[in-house]
């Protein structure tokens, strides 16, 4: 048998509230957007403030498309606007009447038979990553030292900020590495380390083992909701793409805030996690963010749960 998707909720979305929420939605990217590419443009780089542009594979441009997520539908220039973008329909005549629109307007919306063809294999990755994360105990006694780890002992390896200082120099770095438990659970961050660094972490983390380790205390598990937001676009609302570049934002501040670059001159104190009130104020902010990704993963749950139900088994 074929499988024969439901019939989509539809919600005509009004010209006013649309038009709205995509110029709010321009703005608020382009807080963020537009001083990386000028940045970009003058050949300069920030430690901090480019890193969600250059690490992730989103780019500017495709962050300012506003989209309104799943089952919304867009009407007018809107939709006319949309007619080209991938993972859009036109509503059938059918559809039109119910939603009271004459035959033949020009009304798109989110086209999920044809999404879950190309993507089922990242949705369901996603889901699993999710919900592992969220079923496992946080986890808050790593102290931010993978950064460190990256740079250790780096007179024998090339150094990643290549423009920044070592707050406490090198051979004081490598000790803070070798006085401290390195316990970073993330893959993403564990490859960065220098060869010298990895046998020295508790766990061996690999792209094979990301859905076993992951935990909902690690910043960059945190950060990578950002990530698993993109990838789901245009099924999600970008209002919620946006909450999690904002969280991930704030987490890349403390992460470097918390590493052993010397950042004053960019305007980021250091928390000088080689001391016992660095890690304690360390830990509380690491608390803070988990608590705030733990409701956005729930609502990212939620919409993958949703996308889901209506995929074929």
């Amino acid at each position: 048998m074929y499988w024969v998707p439901p019939v989509e909720p539809l919600k005509l979305l009004a010209a006013a509230d649309a038009l709205a929420r995509e110029e709010t939605h321009i703005q608020r990217v382009s807080r963020y957007a537009d001083p990386y590419l000028a940045r970009r443009s003058a050949g300069q780089k920030h430690p901090v403030e480019d890193f969600l542009f250059t690490y992730y594979t989103q780019k500017p441009g495709q962050l300012k498309r506003w989209h309104p997520g799943a089952g919304a539908v867009l009407t007018g220039g809107q939709a006319a606007g949309r007619l080209g973008w991938k993972h859009y329909r036109m509503l059938d005549d059918g559809e039109l009447a119910s939603l009271g629109l004459a035959a033949g307007s020009t009304a798109v919306t989110f086209d999920r038979p044809a999404f879950l063809a190309d993507r089922k294999e990242a949705v369901d990755f996603a889901g699993i990553i999710l919900r592992g994360t969220a079923a496992r105990p946080a986890q808050f006694g790593c102290f931010g030292l993978h950064e460190w780890a990256m740079v250790y002992r780096q007179d024998k390896f090339d150094l990643r900020h290549e423009y920044l200082q070592l707050r406490l120099g090198a051979a004081g770095t490598d000790r803070v590495v070798e006085d401290n438990r390195i316990r970073c659970t993330h893959f993403d961050a564990f490859r960065f380390y220098t060869p010298d660094a990895i046998p020295l972490n508790e766990h061996s983390p690999s792209r094979d083992t990301q859905r076993h380790l992951e935990q909902p205390g690690c910043l960059h598990a945190n950060m990578d909701l950002y990530k698993w937001a993109y990838k789901l676009l245009p099924a999600l609302p970008s209002e919620l793409v946006m909450d999690c570049f904002e969280l991930s934002w704030r987490i890349r501040a403390m992460d470097m805030q918390a590493s052993p670059y010397d950042l004053a001159e960019w305007g980021y104190p250091a928390i000088p996690i080689e001391t016992p009130q660095g890690k304690a104020a360390y830990v509380e902010h690491q608390r803070a963010f988990a608590m705030e990704a733990g409701i956005l993963r729930e609502r990212l749950a939620a919409e993958l749960g949703a996308l889901s139900d209506r995929a074929p088994r």
